[in-house]
């Protein structure tokens, strides 16, 4: 548990832990941050107009937009199915680093929304996952820990807010959202020799499928347009994660990357 501490002291992640009910790893973590001086916030920051997380996450309209909501889900989501794939190619620190980052990247500051809306805390989860990769467990032990936060993650999106969209609508904001986040971090991966880029968009990316195989059908129904386009972005993104293994180069083309980007949000509805 002290190798786990002092990877979670290192992301930063000692004020959450308080929040997830583990006090006493929580001053463990404090120690060795005080005793190495490795303090850091992590990837997340507060933001302009209350966003924080990687490519912001408006806190403040989340207990009422439901694509907000459920981008903050998608997040933390992205980063249990990059940190699983990881972990099965033998990338354990990645692994273990990307299973904490949601912790203090979105969730510590969705607590009140998740308050609000009657979700129990689930931080504990990607701790328990996190500690698995750090500790070695097996690879039952640590899907079932993926599982067990899939499980948690799809319980609270049944607690989104209502503004009156409808889901195919919701599920294509919430695609077009981690496809925008994919694109960024392929143009950030491509500026540095970096794993950690390249493994955050990889799981925007794949979060960003999901959530589109799981509505193309009513989203297709309700603006072709919009279908097309997200469709486009989406196999130009499984061109370049192709794997959860960074390539030598990252070769896919930064310009048409953005431009299909640009096509899923000017197809988006407009409120």
């Amino acid at each position: 548990m002290k190798t786990t501490m002092k990877v979670w002291a290192g992301l930063g992640l000692a004020t959450a832990l308080v929040g997830g009910g583990v006090a006493g790893c929580a001053d463990d973590a404090v120690n060795e941050t005080e005793a190495t001086g490795t303090a850091q916030t992590g990837e997340a920051g507060e933001g302009e107009g209350g966003e924080s997380g990687e490519g912001g996450v408006s806190v403040a309209h989340a207990s009422t937009d439901p694509v907000v909501y459920g981008s903050a889900l998608a997040v933390a989501e992205a980063h249990a199915i990059a940190a699983l794939d990881a972990f099965k190619a033998g990338k354990l620190d990645p692994a273990t680093e990307m299973f904490g980052h949601p912790v203090g990247e979105v969730l510590a500051d969705m607590e009140p929304v998740f308050e609000e809306r009657g979700v129990d805390d689930f931080k504990q989860l990607f701790f328990d996952a996190s500690t698995a990769v750090a500790e070695g467990k097996d690879e039952a032990e640590v899907t079932q820990h993926y599982d067990d936060i899939i499980s948690a993650l799809r319980s609270a999106a049944e607690k989104a807010p209502d503004n009156g969209s409808s889901e195919a609508a919701i599920a294509a904001g919430i695609t077009a959202d981690m496809i925008e986040r994919a694109i960024s971090m392929y143009g950030e991966a491509s500026g540095t020799d970096r794993y950690e880029p390249y493994l955050d968009g990889y799981g925007f990316f794949k979060t960003a499928e999901t959530s589109f195989d799981g509505s193309s059908d009513a989203i297709k129904a309700e603006n072709d347009t919009l279908h097309t386009r997200l469709t486009e972005a989406l196999e130009l993104l499984s061109q370049a994660y192709a794997s959860v293994e960074r390539p030598a180069e990252l070769d896919a083309n930064q310009g048409q990357l953005q431009a299909a980007g640009s096509s899923v949000q000017l197809s988006l509805p407009q409120s």
